[in-house]
């Protein structure tokens, strides 16, 4: 039996991850773009941009990729892009975490999954409406529904994994993929599974949704040069760029992964959701939510923010979300006082899938004692007082990480993830 944690509770082992994202889709392909500071933002190819106005025909997709591992043909023309990406990021993570022994030593009843997804199967929904408009009801799907509802990542994973534990899905937008991690580690923490599969996943580069977040103002409006696009914490961001992807990670209740000779990426140690209350798209300026949801998870950690070596930032690179949350760090590091990172210069804003991969980069960087530089910050915005990592990677000292997520609606998530025992 190995310590418990604070409070005598039941310890979260990572024993596995995988990523499906426009910078690579394995762990190191995506680590070494991070770490390259390479946007991967350029003009939209999976469907005709020219019918949305010119600022918002680019994005950061996926590149392809074989899906014949994770679902035969029909099962792949039966699931939305958002359940595609995200099934295959939870089957690799399940793989990375030696999936045939945790089959042949767990009961599939204390075996868990639980997702974030920000709006589901939206891909799937506007090529339906098309067709009912166009060619009449008689040729909608009859899989519309199980493609496009927003739990159809979680009931897939479940189904394609046959575990019968707790099956969940969190919508809680652009923080709903921290969310799906910090639900998930309280299911181990408190007894009601010993494995789980946590994660986001979202697909939102499509017609729709490109021309409402460009018409709310959300997103870049830089098409002559996509890859700069995407500055966070820079003084000249003028919104974020759309992405796509998921990302998961198999969480083990500790004494269960070492039983077994798990590798172990790291652990999760804290978690916190807030509430802005305060608008239902803009944050709360001075980032008051943010700061008490990133005390939460210290707290619940049972740490002092000195103790925090580095901050992987939500960072979006709009205007008003990047200023909420230096604001926010500041409140609760002190100003520069902890350096700061945030992986959207490279990936794109993932929306739900987001916070998952950001996730699976705080533990690269616990691996490597390295923090991936903030691609495209060129210069300090006099208006935030903190430590932007940029230019180059940074060497770090070994410590916890702090990864924030927050969403429209106002919703927050703070994960504290610490390292391995040496």
């Amino acid at each position: 039996m190995t310590e418990p944690a604070p409070g005598g509770r039941r310890r979260v082992a990572v024993t596995g991850m995988g990523v499906k994202t426009p910078a690579g889709t394995d762990l190191e392909t995506y680590w070494a773009s991070l770490l390259a500071g390479r946007s991967n933002a350029g003009p939209i190819r999976r469907f005709d941009a020219t019918i949305l106005p010119e600022p918002f025909r680019f994005a950061c997709e996926v590149p392809e990729f074989d899906l014949s591992p994770y679902l035969d043909f029909k099962e792949a023309r039966h699931a939305d892009r958002c359940t595609q990406l995200g099934l295959a990021a939870a089957m690799d993570a399940f793989a990375d975490a030696g999936g045939e022994a945790i089959s042949r030593t767990t009961d599939p009843a204390r075996c868990g999954v639980f997702v974030g997804s920000g709006v589901g199967g939206l891909m799937t929904l506007e090529e339906q409406d098309r067709n009912l408009f166009e060619r009449g009801s008689g040729r909608v799907s009859p899989y519309l529904v199980p493609m496009m509802m927003a739990n159809a990542t979680a009931g897939t994973v479940g189904l394609k994994m046959g575990w019968t534990g707790p099956n969940l899905c969190v919508t809680t937008a652009c923080a709903a993929g921290s969310h799906g991690i910090g639900e998930g580690a309280l299911l181990i923490r408190h007894g009601a599974a010993d494995v789980v599969l946590a994660g986001g996943t979202e697909a939102c580069i499509t017609p729709l949704a490109m021309s409402a977040f460009g018409r709310m103002g959300a997103l870049s409006s830089r098409v002559d040069d996509p890859r700069h696009a995407s500055r966070p914490f820079d003084p000249d961001r003028d919104g974020f760029v759309m992405g796509e992807g998921a990302g998961f990670l198999l969480l083990e209740e500790w004494d269960h992964a070492v039983a077994r000779g798990a590798r172990i990426w790291g652990e999760v140690l804290g978690y916190a959701r807030t509430s802005d209350a305060y608008h239902i798209t803009a944050p709360a300026p001075g980032g008051a939510g943010a700061a008490a949801c990133m005390l939460g998870a210290l707290a619940d950690a049972g740490l002092e923010p000195p103790a925090v070596a580095h901050v992987n930032a939500h960072g979006t690179s709009t205007p008003l979300n990047d200023a909420s949350e230096a604001s926010a760090v500041t409140k609760v590091f002190g100003e520069r006082a902890v350096p700061v990172t945030s992986g959207k210069g490279v990936t794109g804003h993932l929306v739900a899938g987001a916070g998952a991969i950001e996730a699976v980069a705080a533990f690269l960087a616990l691996r490597d004692g390295v923090v991936p530089h903030t691609a495209n910050h060129e210069r300090e915005d006099p208006d935030l007082a903190i430590d932007v990592v940029s230019g180059s990677p940074r060497e770090v000292a070994p410590g916890p990480v702090v990864s924030n997520s927050f969403g429209f609606g106002g919703h927050n998530a703070s994960l504290v993830l610490g390292p391995p025992p040496t």
